[in-house]
């Protein structure tokens, strides 16, 4: 049973098994009516929506300004959703920050070329084929851009490894690109997307808390300890105070991030470079990483499995999309992420090996960048997300998300696309 556990857990399967049984529910419903309702899941879903938790309670009164209420739906796309994008956000910290990240020096710079080729490829289909379907189509969806950029790191690892074998350095490059994605994205998420209007103060909030927080739990006790190979304030640190000092400031970053306009589900974010960190990381899918006792790291592994079940409900809440739903977003959304991230991934991925002279780590062939693209297209976690704050709740955030769903179609065309390049698997 533990296998089976780690299994679903490694791979974020409880996402998939969650969006499956919205899927599902929300198209059988029209087959065989709960209750006499061939709408039950909408009904139910909107009920979800529309249940304020906890009205009289001090975080109800904080969070109902006429514009917001705590709901689960709310709970799960704009709270707890919050430690899924720290998590990718400490990814990316340490592929940044740590001298032995993987994002830093020449072994990057290929993979960050790729990436952006790999985010404005998707852009310029998605944006093309919609201005080609008129401008009634493209001034309804144009928004939705940025939903084919995403790049699922668990799901295309997964994959992957399938296609190149778990020893193949193509596995590496996917990483480093679906890790520098994550950045990317998340920038785009904060800048392109906000939740309400802007209000900068709260930001100095989040940030003042994030510098505060760093400085008397992080850098001061290390100070104090400089020359004391016993290091006693640190050690007190870790063992009284542990990672309290974090939990506080980080909701108050979230209700500034919240209160800011910026979505919330971002809030955490500048408080992940103030954790006590290793210095140096493994990877998000190495065994060794699970040995590293810094703190960062262990709350990370505190968080995995309560993240995974966060997974399963915003699958459950997002993914119940009828198949009549499917439109002219859907249809872009996948041409983006089909047809333009293997594309920009292959002509951005050869530019920085070839003509830039950066070059492919070895054992790695030119034509395994398109290959690697085809299975970078899986987008489904980050796409669905995007997708929901997107588009206003409809009939266009319907055909978008089912596209975003549809998007592990990349899994399969990535098997066939391997085989046609003949790519030499390679074990681990």
């Amino acid at each position: 049973m533990y296998r089976v556990w780690n299994f679903l857990t490694s791979y974020s399967l409880l996402l998939i098994i969650g969006a499956l049984i919205a899927l599902l529910w929300a198209n059988l419903d029209l087959i065989i009516p709960v209750a006499g309702d061939p709408h039950y899941y909408f009904t139910l879903y909107h009920h979800m929506v529309d249940l304020p938790l906890w009205e009289n309670a001090p975080i109800g009164a904080l969070l109902e300004d006429g514009s917001r209420t705590l709901t689960p739906h709310y709970l799960v796309n704009d709270l707890l959703m919050a430690l899924f994008f720290a998590m990718a956000g400490k990814e990316v910290w340490e592929a940044v920050a740590l001298k032995s990240g993987s994002l830093r020096g020449k072994k990057a710079a290929t993979p960050l070329i790729a990436t952006v080729g790999g985010m404005l490829g998707p852009i310029g289909v998605y944006l093309g084929i919609a201005y080609v379907l008129g401008s009634t189509t493209f001034d309804a969806v144009a928004n939705g851009w940025a939903v084919p950029t995403a790049t699922d790191i668990a799901f295309s690892y997964l994959i992957g490894r399938m296609v190149f074998g778990a020893g193949h350095p193509a596995v590496r490059f996917l990483l480093l690109l679906a890790i520098a994605d994550d950045a990317l994205g998340l920038v785009i998420l904060a800048i392109f997307y906000p939740s309400g209007e802007l209000a900068p103060n709260w930001i100095f909030l989040s940030a003042g808390v994030a510098v505060l927080v760093y400085v008397l739990a992080n850098w001061l006790p290390r100070r104090l300890d400089k020359g004391k190979p016993s290091r006693p304030t640190s050690t007190w640190m870790r063992q009284k105070a542990s990672f309290w000092p974090y939990l506080i400031a980080g909701c108050i970053s979230w209700y500034a991030f919240m209160r800011s306009g910026i979505h919330p589900a971002l809030g955490l974010l500048f408080i992940v470079p103030t954790i006590p960190h290793a210095d140096r990381a493994y990877g998000i899918f190495s065994a060794a990483e699970s040995h590293l006792k810094d703190l960062l790291n262990t709350m990370e592994h505190w968080l995995k499995h309560p993240v995974e079940v966060v997974l399963f409900f915003f699958g459950l809440f997002n993914a119940g999309v009828q198949f009549s739903a499917m439109g002219e977003a859907t249809w872009l959304v996948l041409a983006g992420l089909l047809i333009g991230k293997p594309l920009g991934i292959f002509i951005f991925g050869w530019i920085g090996a070839r003509p830039l002279g950066f070059g492919l780590p070895e054992g790695m062939r030119t034509s395994d960048l398109f290959v690697l693209g085809c299975v970078a297209a899986i987008g489904f976690t980050v796409a669905l997300f995007v997708a929901s704050v997107a588009f206003s709740a409809g009939d266009i955030q319907d055909a978008a998300k089912m596209g975003a769903l549809f998007s592990f179609a990349a899994a399969v065309v990535s098997l066939i696309v391997g085989i046609l390049f003949r790519v030499e698997k390679k074990s681990g």
